[in-house]
């Protein structure tokens, strides 16, 4: 009797675990086909849910483990490719107006570059108090304003305001300096693009109308926005968000690509281990 209740059970396991097994390997099926038609989050979730129900069904968790690296692998294979797409659009609106900026780039000490409008080049701008704007090779954009009087203000921030009596004002700069040149008082204070206390975004929003530009510091000092300074931060606010989409996508690549090789590594792994 013993005997026979021990073999009872034991096809009763057998029967449990065969039983697993292929319910598991529809679940796998599925995947595989969800794979074949390119639906790679439907495969991901069928893959996913064999762990989930059949824990025991390690024989079928391996293979989907298998699998589900092949699907990651598509996931990003396809990414790169719809991330080129991006790049190569983005570039061609970048080469589109880039004619219209001036580039500066000291080779001797600068490592990249920046645009600017060609009305806002120094040669044009001596012996005057303005609001300077900039973007690097990599879309960083920044703004200057420059001081130059008999006497220094000391400032380290400014406020624009515009005819409604709306305003943005940034906090005091990190980066600013003064210096004296032939007696005349010379004071300029940098503002990073989202560190400028909204002031850039302020700006192109109002780029059509007219705007004071309050400097802050020891002495007050007003002045207001020419046309072509308007102008100016209009236009390197368009060439900014172009530079900087390009660097994401070149970042997203760069990402897309370490992960592909990282999976490729796994399954390499993988299959050494089957041959052992």
């Amino acid at each position: 009797m013993k005997k026979a209740a021990f073999l009872a059970c034991l096809c009763c396991t057998l029967f449990s675990c065969s039983n697993v097994e292929k319910k598991a390997g529809e679940k796998l099926q599925a995947a595989r086909e969800a794979f074949e038609r390119g639906d790679y989050s439907e495969a991901k979730i069928q893959i996913d849910s064999i762990k989930i129900l059949y824990p025991k069904a390690f024989e079928t968790r391996r293979e989907g483990i298998g699998l589900m690296q092949q699907v990651e692998l598509k996931e990003q294979e396809k990414t790169l490719v719809y991330l080129d797409s991006m790049l190569q659009e983005k570039q061609k609106e970048v080469d589109a107006i880039k004619k219209n900026y001036t580039f500066e780039k000291d080779a001797e000490y600068q490592k990249i570059g920046n645009y600017l409008h060609p009305s806002q080049v120094i040669e044009k701008n001596l012996h005057r108090s303005y609001l300077r704007f900039q973007v690097d090779e990599t879309g960083v954009m920044s703004m200057t304003s420059i001081y130059c009087g008999p006497h220094n203000i000391h400032h380290l921030a400014v406020k624009v305001t515009a005819p409604d009596g709306s305003f943005a004002e940034t906090p005091a700069s990190k980066d600013s300096y003064e210096t004296t040149d032939l007696g005349e008082k010379i004071e300029k204070a940098d503002y990073k693009l989202g560190e400028d206390g909204n002031v850039i975004a302020f700006l192109n929003l109002n780029k059509d109308k007219s705007i004071r530009v309050h400097y802050l510091g020891e002495r007050s000092y007003t002045t207001v926005m020419t046309p072509n300074d308007r102008k100016a931060v209009a236009a390197v606010y368009e060439l900014a968000q172009l530079l900087s989409s390009i660097t994401e996508i070149k970042k997203n690549m760069e990402e897309a690509n370490l992960k592909i090789e990282f999976v490729k590594r796994k399954m390499q792994e993988r299959e050494s281990k089957k041959t052992e």
